[in-house]
């Protein structure tokens, strides 16, 4: 790697005493823990391509602005990746996939040309997958042979909004939705009980009024013979909960089916400031039941034990706001309403400062304030116009610091193999969202000062090491040097400790590693496969190696 300018060294140990006799579990006997988790984002659309027969279906066509019309990625392209093992060789062990709902069938106009829903957050059923993503029996698949790779899943949702009204769209009735204010994020009743854009009805989560089912949703249903199921189930639902029939209980109640049908591990909340925040622990709690009940009759598909996971974009929310978020007059407490972690938004900034001044203010806040909760890093992303790296010149640098970063991390489809965040000709949110540049991947495109191969090398190898080490993400953070940039991180959980200690920079001489290591034990060298021996405390590292991981 030509573009690394420093020697990471990474020393790991486990152990289930404090003395120096290592004893070093296998890893099946690792726990995993959602704090350290390694989680790939993808927009289904728009990474691997499947089935060719579900690309045109609605009568969508490709007449919408660049990088603004559907473009044949679906639940099958998915699912042949995760069989090829891609996933695995990155390290990843979950997937967080944008929603599968079906979207409205026609397109808009936001001022940037004329756009279709391939993004997934524009519904109008949330009981129907729709037909560019796959069938329900494609997205099952997916799951189960997913939760075979030891990755969980991650479904996308949203309660906030429907999807903008088109020429053969009609608008959710209005006991349902409500078309004005429009947010103006001056405080709280301005962010929440108002709607995000013009012409994205906002669902009246604050109501309690009952509702009935919209008349072309119903119509819809019954064309597909399936209206009195859906109503039988409603009904069960509603006497079982207690809840009264508002629009926002159908919504919960739609998408807890996917959790109770497909064993899906948790959400990921859409628009999260825009709601009030009871409504999260009401879908928290009742995606908790539906994922106990699933794993209770589906022993052998189970990937583990944990309990249903979800985490919240609060767009804006940063490590340093700790447990709250404020919206200028009001503060709320989100981890309190079901979330385990937020997105941090102070990440793709924070990435310009030092090693230290990201991992040692993380790692304080994690093991405090946050303790038993997490953040997920993130370096680029689907609407964030101020990714780090935006024209892909540190891709080196960007993995290490993310994939090294306390807390979990989310890693954008493409970050590693440098796919193109800027697109000639596309305005506005798009040009975030190319298609996965698979071409590149397989010619092992050069760009200026490295190959695309030696991009995906690198960040498979730190996600391997961070998906085989808990401490990494979940540990207490300690500085030992600034010079070489030496620390460690130390985990204990479920009765076994795993340590870790890593060395950033050139260093002079032999290593000293008897910190955490004995003389004589065998270490193998992750990154390069050399292997060593520890001789006094010590280990002679090439100052060749401008990567090495170091492990029993």
């Amino acid at each position: 790697m030509k573009h690394i300018f420093t020697i990471l060294l990474v020393l790991l140990v486990f152990s289930c005493s404090t003395d120096k006799a290592i004893k070093a579990p296998k890893l099946s006997e690792l726990p995993f823990m959602w704090e350290n988790a390694s989680v790939y984002f993808l927009l289904t659309d728009r990474f691997n391509n499947g089935d060719l027969s579900n690309d045109t279906p609605l009568n969508r066509k490709q007449d919408g602005g660049k990088l603004r019309s559907f473009m044949g990625g679906d639940i099958k392209g998915i699912t042949r990746k995760i069989e090829e093992g891609y996933f695995d060789k990155l390290g990843i062990n979950a997937i967080w996939l944008t929603p599968p709902i079906e979207q409205i069938h026609g397109s808009t106009d936001e001022g940037w040309g004329k756009t279709y829903a391939y993004h997934g957050y524009w519904a109008r059923d949330w009981t129907s997958l729709d037909p560019n993503y796959g069938t329900m029996a494609e997205y099952k698949e997916m799951v189960d042979i997913a939760h075979e790779h030891g990755i969980r899943i991650l479904m996308d949702v949203v309660l906030n909004h429907t999807g903008p009204v088109t020429d053969i769209d009609s608008q959710w009735p209005d006991d349902w939705v409500i078309t004005s204010p429009q947010c103006t994020y001056e405080g709280y009743e301005s962010t929440v009980s108002c709607t995000l854009v013009e012409n994205l009805p906002d669902i009246r989560t604050n109501s309690n009024n009952a509702v009935e089912i919209p008349g072309f949703l119903a119509d819809k249903w019954r064309n597909e013979k399936r209206l009195d199921m859906e109503l039988e189930e409603l009904n069960a639902f509603f006497e079982r909960t207690g809840y009264p029939r508002a629009p926002k209980y159908y919504i919960i109640k739609w998408l807890i089916d996917y959790v109770r049908e497909l064993g899906i591990d948790g959400f990921r909340v859409d628009t999260a400031k825009h709601l009030e925040a009871d409504i999260l622990a009401e879908l928290y709690q009742e995606a908790l039941i539906a994922l106990k009940e699933w794993k209770a009759t589906n022993h052998d598909k189970k990937i583990d034990d944990l309990d249903f996971y979800m985490v919240g974009e609060v767009y804006g929310y940063g490590i340093q706001g700790k447990l709250d978020y404020n919206y200028g007059d009001s503060v709320v407490n989100f981890f309190d309403h079901g979330f385990k972690a937020m997105i941090n938004f102070s990440f793709k900034s924070d990435a310009a400062k030092s090693y230290e001044d990201i991992y040692g203010e993380y790692s304080e806040i994690l093991n405090s304030d946050l303790s038993g909760l997490s953040v997920m890093n993130y370096i680029s992303s689907h609407d964030d116009d101020g990714p780090y790296d935006l024209n892909r010149e540190k891709v080196f640098e960007a993995g290490t610091k993310l994939l090294l970063s306390p807390g979990a991390v989310q890693i954008y489809y493409g970050d590693e193999i440098a796919r193109p965040l800027t697109v000639e000709g596309t305005e506005g949110d798009a040009h975030l969202r190319s298609y996965m540049n698979w071409d590149e991947l397989e010619e092992d495109a050069e760009r200026s000062g490295y190959k695309i191969s030696e991009v995906l090398s690198h960040w498979q190898k730190l996600g391997q090491f961070r998906k085989a080490h808990p401490a990494v993400g979940a540990g207490i953070h300690k500085m030992i040097s600034k010079q070489p940039y030496i620390f460690t991180r130390t985990l204990e959980s479920q009765g076994l400790t795993d340590q870790v200690l890593v060395a950033i920079g050139k260093l002079k001489g032999p290593l000293k590693v008897s910190q955490v290591f004995s003389d004589g034990q065998q270490l193998k060298d992750y990154y390069s496969g050399s292997e060593y021996t520890v001789k006094n405390g010590s280990i002679d590292v090439s100052l060749n190696e401008e990567l090495i991981l170091l492990g029993i």
